[in-house]
């Protein structure tokens, strides 16, 4: 149960992650996207392309949050298997204890 508890925070902060880094990447990304070539004046229907700027944004932001859970889960099992390793080493080197003999 605490590896999955471990798992569950990985994947949890790696789509957090993702949805931070793409809520700062994709506006740049968009205002540049929907820029007229040659900086020419366009006409357009402003209403629709807010709708579609903000559509695109929450789907980049899924999209981010996707890409950071799986690389975080990922970082997670190696975190896992790291530890469980590490703490199988260190079982190794302790000796077991041994009883005191009774002396007759």
């Amino acid at each position: 149960m605490n590896a999955a508890k471990t798992l569950l925070n990985f994947i949890l902060a790696g789509a957090l992650l993702g949805i931070v880094v793409a809520s700062w990447l994709v506006p740049n990304y968009l205002g540049w996207n929907n820029e007229t070539p040659y900086a020419t004046q366009t006409m357009c229907n402003l209403p629709e392309v807010i709708r579609q700027t903000s559509a695109d944004l929450i789907s980049y932001q899924g999209i981010g949050g996707g890409v950071g859970a799986a690389v975080f889960l990922v970082l997670g099992v190696l975190f896992l298997r790291w530890t469980h390793q590490r703490a199988r080493g260190q079982a190794r080197q302790t000796p077991p204890p041994t009883e005191p003999r009774a002396t007759p």
